[in-house]
């Protein structure tokens, strides 16, 4: 029986169209964003510099579609720093543009610049002297005349084949209010750990996290004098439940750590122990205060302002399980367990 070649099934038929149409719409969108690489200039230097000098807050606002684009490029700039809100227009013509005052600044979205509620706000805009931002496919229209500065987001062309549903226009809005943003992050100097203080669930906020944030202090901090018994101080150290004491002199300084480790091995030793002084289980390092012997592991101390990842990276290079945290003179601030480290997702 001879073969037939060249026919496919309509549904592989199909789906060849499917793709080649959802490429036709990803190139038409990435060819809108190109286009605006070579269409800024001054004017973002001048939006970013008056936002920038805005003493309040940055209101974000549109309608529909470029709505949705506005709570986006809100969220963009509360998260890199430029505190930011958004305010629905639909609502803000309807008592929501309360939440603006006097020394905020406003970002307005509409790609026809013509949008009812969104131009029904200018005069309040004006009149309370709010500074204007406009992203808008149209600079000429009704929103980019009232504007401060115009930032253009027109496109050819949309990748809907109906030109109904924006498309091509919402992506190239959406990539402006990201480069305004992020030009915006940078010219306020924000920082990885700004943007952590910003993200405190996120994997970044863990990882940034600040020993100072974590660490056990006051009632919750083992400590002894250096002249209690070693009976006294496994007292404390069952007490507390992080299998660490530390041992301070009388000004109050960190001159050791007494360990589970230290006790095994002064029970090797055998006698009567319990009594004796648990500076007697110190032998001090003569060469600093920072790190010392106590038995035959080394104490490592740490500043409150290090970062948890610091912490960790200490207690792998020392292979120990706890730090105590002091201050420039050398007094306990707080102790951090390897534990703690876990609980909060840094390790």
């Amino acid at each position: 029986m001879k073969k037939v070649t060249g026919l496919r099934p309509a549904a592989a038929r199909k789906a060849s169209s499917s793709v080649e149409r959802a490429r036709r719409v990803l190139a038409i969108e990435a060819d809108a964003v190109r286009a605006l690489v070579e269409r800024v200039g001054a004017e973002i230097d001048r939006a970013v510099e008056l936002l920038a000098a805005t003493s309040g807050k940055v209101v974000v606002t549109g309608l529909g579609k470029s709505g949705l684009i506005a709570r986006k490029i809100a969220a963009t700039l509360a998260s890199t720093g430029t505190p930011a809100f958004f305010v629905h227009a639909g609502e803000g013509v309807h008592g929501d543009l309360g939440m603006a005052v006097k020394g905020d600044a406003v970002v307005a979205v509409s790609y026809s610049g013509e949008t009812r509620e969104v131009v029904a706000m200018l005069p309040l805009f004006k009149r309370i002297g709010l500074p204007l931002v406009a992203l808008t496919g149209v600079p000429d229209s009704t929103l980019g005349k009232s504007a401060d500065v115009v930032l253009d987001v027109s496109v050819r062309e949309e990748a809907c084949p109906l030109a109904l549903a924006p498309t091509a226009s919402t992506t190239a809005t959406l990539a402006m209010g990201d480069a305004l943003a992020i030009v915006l992050m940078e010219r306020r100097g924000f920082r990885e750990e700004d943007f952590a203080y910003l993200h405190p669930a996120g994997s970044l906020g863990r990882r940034l996290m600040r020993v100072v944030d974590l660490m056990h202090r006051d009632a919750e901090m083992p400590l002894v004098a250096d002249r209690v018994t070693l009976g006294e101080a496994i007292h404390e150290m069952t007490a507390k439940r992080l299998g660490h004491t530390g041992i301070v002199n009388e000004r109050g300084e960190l001159v050791g750590v007494l360990t589970d480790g230290d006790l095994r091995r002064a029970i090797e030793r055998g006698g009567a122990i319990m009594d004796l002084p648990v500076r007697e289980f110190v032998r001090r390092d003569p060469n600093t205060l920072r790190e010392h012997a106590l038995g035959t592991e080394k104490v490592v101390t740490i500043g409150e302002q290090a970062l948890g990842a610091e912490a960790l990276a200490v207690m792998e290079r020392h292979s120990i399980t706890a730090l105590f945290i002091v201050d420039e003179e050398q007094r306990p601030r707080g102790i951090l367990h390897l534990h703690d480290l876990l609980k909060a997702g840094v390790v």
